[in-house]
């Protein structure tokens, strides 16, 4: 499902492997949170604040480590999505699950979650992990096509310059949050 937006053919054999081949793989999740405003359904992303860190000043979505105190791991993208976008979800309920994706460079196995509310919320974006907050139309992540542009990274084994992405707002999302994006906007479109 994420094969069209893997950053290099490196990176490819990763999503062959199922979750539980990487035993030694952290766990974190994030969440797709969809919610109104302006009569369009619209999700959040967020440019990570810079830091010493694999994923500084990246688009990603509202997301992070598991906690050895959630109870699950949709806890830890509720909890992730509090802590970063000040959003309270504890009465939410997950309404679709997408492909746990493995992450190389941090060695995270990210679950996504898909989750919705029926108001605008009250953000509260955290200035310390949240440079901006992105509210991403649903309607314009439909229209997304597949851009390829130079990113920057000499991680690891991994050294990478054109990458499939996409671009809103002159931000460039790829890696993991495009690959999860990629999923959903097929999800949505086979669902119009």
């Amino acid at each position: 499902m994420h094969s069209e937006m893997v950053p290099n053919q490196e990176r490819l054999k990763f999503l062959q492997n199922e979750p539980h081949e990487f035993p030694n793989a952290r766990k974190a999740a994030v969440l797709l949170f969809c919610y109104p405003k302006e009569g369009k359904m619209h999700l959040s992303l967020i440019k990570r604040s810079i830091y010493e860190g694999t994923h500084s000043g990246q688009i990603s979505l509202p997301g992070g480590k598991q906690d050895p105190r959630d109870q699950s791991i949709w806890e830890t993208a509720l909890r992730e999505c509090n802590e970063e976008l000040g959003v309270s979800l504890t009465h939410s309920k997950p309404l679709l699950e997408l492909t746990p994706t493995y992450i190389p460079p941090s060695n995270f196995i990210v679950s996504p979650f898909v989750t919705k509310q029926s108001s605008y919320p009250n953000f509260k974006p955290d200035k310390r992990e949240v440079q901006i907050h992105i509210e991403l139309p649903l309607e314009t992540l439909i229209k997304f096509e597949i851009e390829y542009n130079d990113i920057n990274l000499s991680l690891n084994q991994f050294s990478m310059t054109k990458v499939p992405s996409y671009v809103f707002n002159n931000h460039i999302i790829w890696g993991a949050t495009a690959m999860i994006l990629f999923e959903f906007k097929n999800f949505l479109e086979s669902h119009i």
